[in-house]
């Protein structure tokens, strides 16, 4: 969405980057510009008028793309009652899925708790490239944790193929070596450094996994589902060692 946060800053870009996205293979985008951070607020009905005014223009420029609404939802105290109320926006807007960004330096305390609330209440948090948070890379044990309580976990393409450097890489292939990954998303910002293309991310992980369709499934599927609000049917995780430093402890709280 042009001049909303840290995406285009005008329309020209958001063209070329629909552009790429459809020669990549795409046909369908989720908006999701940041909210509740402490730069960006952007409530649903502001969402909604820049998608509407961004698919007319893609529309009169016959690209065949669609675009959805949503939200990357910095993860904050009060986000259940926010849900409730329609201050925060779900995928697609269907109120079953909410895309959830943590701090990338560190888990909140409280956590947990914030995301086992709307689990409750029938929302599924979709957790935003945890694979870049510094102590889940740490500590991949609170990550495991939350999986196992029903989070999705949605990792950026360009962390896949290293481009978002080698701790990224290596955390996202950990992650999808353990069945724990659920969505691959392009985390697009822009058409030069951070374009909208999933193909390449898509290869590394057929190779990783040993399983073609399993990586395709993590662009076509599971996302189509999510955007349906229907429930996805995932694979048992797998449990694979990873070495942890003796720092790792600095940088997690236990009541996380």
């Amino acid at each position: 969405l042009p001049g909303v946060d840290d995406g285009p800053s005008h329309v020209e870009e958001s063209l070329k980057m629909a552009e790429y996205a459809v020669a990549d293979g795409i046909h369908t985008l989720v908006a999701t510009p940041h909210t509740f951070s402490e730069a960006y607020h952007n409530p649903l009905p502001h969402i909604l008028t820049h998608i509407a005014r961004l698919k007319k223009i893609i529309v009169e420029n016959q690209i065949p793309l669609d675009i959805r609404p949503g939200a990357e939802v910095r993860i904050h105290q009060d986000m259940d009652r926010s849900v409730k109320e329609d201050k925060t926006v779900s995928i697609n807007n269907t109120g079953h899925y909410v895309l959830v960004e943590f701090p990338y330096n560190m888990i909140l305390p409280g956590t947990r708790d914030v995301l086992f609330q709307l689990s409750l209440n029938g929302v599924t948090p979709v957790l935003a490239h945890p694979e870049r948070n510094l102590a889940l890379q740490r500590n991949p044990d609170i990550l495991s944790d939350l999986v196992a309580m029903g989070c999705l976990v949605q990792l950026t393409a360009m962390s896949i193929t290293g481009e978002l450097g080698h701790d990224a890489m290596e955390y996202s292939h950990f992650l999808l070596k353990q069945r724990q990954a659920h969505v691959i998303a392009t985390d697009a910002h822009n058409a030069e450094n951070r374009p909208p293309i999933l193909s390449s991310a898509v290869k590394v992980t057929a190779h990783i996994l040993g399983d073609k369709k399993a990586a395709e499934a993590m662009v076509t599927e599971n996302p189509a589902r999510i955007l349906d609000g229907k429930p996805l049917d995932l694979p048992e995780p797998r449990k694979i060692s990873k070495k942890q430093g003796w720092w790792r402890r600095w940088f997690v709280r236990e009541n996380y």
